[in-house]
This record gives structure tokens, sequence and C-alpha cells, in this order.
């Protein structure tokens, strides 16, 4: 990679690390796209430098990814990477045009992943064990996820300072570091106080993980692959078939609300999402349900009978 390439990208490393305070895997995934690119116009245009480059050579490399055996879904992250990093280079002043402004992307169906009824969720949250420490522990787990829909990274990180018994309220700190409160419901509560008083007390903690809230055996806070296994291995134990995750109980937690008639904006400031149309991809169930209201009841699409 020429010596320009490499200067602009770790330019737009630290931006994206101080500026948009995002975590090292995205910065790594973002940087990774910007390097794709720079590897494909040294090979075809070993001349242009970041500055340089036109919006004919970005469709050129669009281009030659749809050829790629890659999924859309793939192209169209790398694409964003592209974009992301020419809005910094105008944002910095660092070039006057962005190019990528007109570039497209694979058009994606938003698909959710599996999103559980309340029956399962009652079902996986019944089935758990309460004769040990990690029963205890992974049933409040569970409680929480469900009833403030929080990300496995809030989960794993959550702290007991952040806890508001009181008021029944969490202090959530999620991307980018921006902080918000997110309701807590009493059964969560429960069950979060009863591991904290009656089992994670008589836990020996190590050093530095005193204030983390779910601990394992040895009293180090959670990893998310831990988190992942304990669902795979509750949602086994009572045969529910569905690929949950972590993030399904967020899924379900939000799904659930909305069914519920929800305000968006409610549901929105307690996912954390930085924009309301990722919140209305939860709307879904209820456009699906009008949608065949209107087709079994409307007159004009009624089948005669």
């Amino acid at each position: 990679m020429s010596k320009s390439w490499e200067n602009f990208i770790k330019q737009f490393r630290h931006y994206l690390k101080i500026e948009r305070s995002l975590s090292e895997n995205s910065i790594q995934a973002y940087c990774s796209d910007v390097e794709k690119l720079s590897h494909f116009l040294e090979n075809e245009y070993p001349s242009l430098g970041p500055a340089e480059v036109e919006t004919k050579q970005l469709r050129e490399f669009v281009g030659m990814l749809g050829k790629l055996e890659i999924s859309e879904f793939t192209q169209a992250r790398i694409i964003s990477g592209i974009k992301a990093f020419y809005k910094f280079l105008v944002y910095e002043e660092l070039i006057s045009k962005d190019p990528a402004q007109l570039l497209e992307a694979p058009r994606l169906g938003r698909k959710l992943p599996d999103t559980l009824s309340f029956h399962e969720i009652n079902q996986i949250l019944e089935g758990i064990p309460l004769g040990d420490a990690q029963g205890h522990r992974n049933r409040a787990m569970l409680e929480l996820l469900y009833s403030s829909g929080l990300r496995v990274s809030e989960l794993i990180n959550l702290k007991k300072s952040q806890i508001f018994e009181d008021i029944g309220f969490l202090r959530i700190v999620g991307k980018g570091n921006k902080e918000r409160l997110v309701p807590v419901g009493k059964d969560a509560l429960k069950y979060l106080n009863i591991y904290l008083k009656e089992v994670r007390n008589h836990q020996e903690i190590a050093r530095g993980h005193e204030e983390y809230v779910f601990l394992n055996r040895r009293g180090k806070k959670l990893s998310r692959v831990m988190v992942f296994m304990i669902i795979k291995d509750s949602v086994a134990r009572v045969g529910i078939e569905k690929n949950v995750s972590p993030h399904t109980f967020r899924h379900s937690f939000a799904t659930h609300l909305i069914e519920g008639g929800a305000d968006l904006r409610a549901v929105q400031e307690m996912l954390g999402h930085e924009s309301i149309t990722t919140t209305e991809i939860y709307t879904h169930l209820d456009r699906d349900y009008l949608r065949q209201v209107l087709t079994d009841f409307h007159p004009r699409n009624r089948k005669e009978i």
C-alpha cells in the first residue's frame, strides 16, 4: 500500500476512535474496507491517491465486488465503509467533493432474526435450574436481557453502580459511550437481587472485577461467548429449535412492546438507537397484520363466495 493511502487510513482510524468512539472491531472493519479499495486502485490506477479518486473508479471497484463470490450483505458493508471514508475526507477538508456520494449498494431486505413469543420466553426462564450459583446468575441475566432489551456488551459490562433499584432503572453505557436510562421490570429486579445478595456476596471475586454484576466461576466478568453458550444451553433444555442468541431477547423485548402499543420513540430511547429508522423494523409485525386485515375484510379485496 502506498504511503498516501497508509496516511489517509491512519487519519481515518484516529477519527473513528477519537471522534466516533467506535469499538476496535468496528474500526478494523471500516479500515479493512478502505484497504480493499486501495489494493484495487493501486493495481488498476497506480498513480491515483485517495484524494484523486473519482466516482467512475469507485463504480469499477463496486463492479469488481459484484463479480466476486461474496454476499450482497458483505458488498453493502464494504461500500458503506468506503462512503464513510470519503465523508471523513470531506469533513476534514482533505477533498472538496465526495466521489462516493452517488455510489449505490445492493438493495437488501431488512430481515429480523427469530423472535421468541412470550410463552417461549417464559419456557426458557422457567427451565433454568436454580440449584446452584450459576443457575441463579443465569436466571437473573436472561430476565434482565428480556426486561430491558440490553445488548450483550451492555450486559457483560453492567456494574452494580448502574442499578437504581429504588426507581427501577438501569443506567446503561451503550455504543459510542452514550448513556441512557432503561426501566427494569419487577421480576428481573427480584432475580437480580437474589443473585447479588444471596449468591454473588458469597463468591470470591477476582481483583479488578469487583464492580461487575455478572461473574463466572473464577470471579471474573462474563465474556460474550459465555453468554451465548448459556443461552444456547437454556434454549436446548426446553426443546426450542429456533436459532436464539442474546440479540433474540433484545428483538423480542422490542417486538413485544410494539405489539402491545408502545410508542416508537419510547422504544427507540430504551434500545439506544441513534435513528428511529432502526427502531421501525420492529413495526413489521403490525404492518403484516394490517395488510392481512385489508386482504381479508376490504370489499375490493375479498373473494366472492
